[in-house]
């Protein structure tokens, strides 16, 4: 099993994004040095609550510090791209890692981003699985017909084709059980999501698991596991800090609406308490590591993705949780 760091790389409006960037480059330096396997960053526009830099910029950068490691976006809000320019871009970081990139990619939820791209809500899902097909087909290095109102293509090709033939691979981000089905049939692997319950996701990985098999599929060889993780010296240290950043996290993501596109029944109405049951591993290192070992068993999780680190939070929080998790966790994971 392969472990890496969920780099959202968000930080308080106001702050200066330099710093924070510098921040979390001590991060992932922190991570490679523990002989880490990953760094994914995500996608977010407009989001006024934490200020969000961009993945593809910021993959650029961490190619030049991140030697080795796998780096992917987690995830590329597909349907607001235009897929030449997906294409060719996702190429292009491609070639800067060496061939070591994880194409992550997804529908996304947040009426303020599709409203800001003018994306109509009735054409979403088309529209992504259309630029996917497209990219695919890109990297490929086929010549690309395309008559859509939003990409015009006769015979395209690309001049810079990705490393890895015929493409990266293709994460693709699912929350509820149709999207979830739809990755297995379109995608490499299920990016699971960090904020479902357990019990969702071991139900959703059957249904991701027979959708492949019904679409004639071999079984997907990644199964990554995306979580939250609060790991510190002692249990009241890793609450208090849970209560202080990651508690306020999920509070902005219910505001954003992202609960309602779980299932029935995960939502982010509860106390954190209850919000981390099964959902959450917060605690000693002791306690990590028995809540992060039953996950990975119940899941078959290949590649084990977490987050550490949360808007407004001093960054040597996170790196205690790094060092923690890479000397008392993942040895024994």
């Amino acid at each position: 099993m392969r472990v890496g760091l969920n780099l959202t790389l968000q930080y308080p409006p106001g702050e200066d994004p330099g710093r924070a960037l510098d921040d979390h480059l001590r991060l992932v330096d922190a991570v490679r040095a523990a002989g880490w396997d990953s760094v994914f960053v995500a996608q977010h526009y407009l989001s006024e609550e934490m200020a969000h830099l961009q993945p593809l910029p910021l993959l650029g950068r961490l190619s030049a510090v991140a030697e080795g490691m796998r780096l992917g976006s987690g995830i590329c809000l597909l349907a607001l791209q235009h897929p030449v320019d997906a294409a060719e871009a996702y190429a292009t970081a491609d070639v800067l890692t060496g061939g070591r990139l994880v194409f992550g990619a997804g529908l996304g939820y947040r009426e303020l981003e599709y409203d800001a791209f003018a994306v109509p809500k009735g054409g979403r899902l088309s529209r992504f699985t259309a630029n996917l097909d497209l990219v695919k087909r890109l990297w490929a290095g086929e010549a690309v017909d395309a008559d859509l109102p939003w990409c015009r293509l006769d015979g395209a090709r690309l001049s810079v084709l990705p490393v890895q033939r015929p493409g990266p691979p293709v994460w693709l981000a699912a929350n509820g059980d149709k999207a979830v089905a739809r990755a297995a049939r379109i995608g490499d692997a299920w990016m699971i999501n960090p904020h479902a319950s357990m019990t969702t996701v071991e139900r959703q990985l059957a249904l991701f698991r027979t959708a492949r098999a019904e679409a004639g599929l071999a079984p997907a060889t990644d199964v990554p596991l995306m979580r939250e993780v609060v790991c510190a010296p002692d249990r009241s240290t890793a609450a208090a800090r849970a209560r202080r950043h990651l508690a306020a996290k999920y509070a902005v993501y219910k505001d954003w609406g992202q609960d309602t596109v779980l299932p029935e029944g995960d939502r982010f109405d509860a106390d954190l308490a209850e919000l981390s049951r099964d959902r959450f591993a917060i605690g000693d290192p002791a306690d990590c590591l028995r809540t992060l070992r039953e996950w990975t068993r119940r899941t078959g999780t290949t590649e084990l993705l977490l987050r550490v680190h949360w808007a407004g939070a001093p960054i040597q929080e996170a790196l205690e949780s790094v060092e923690l998790l890479s000397t008392e966790v993942l040895p024994y994971l």
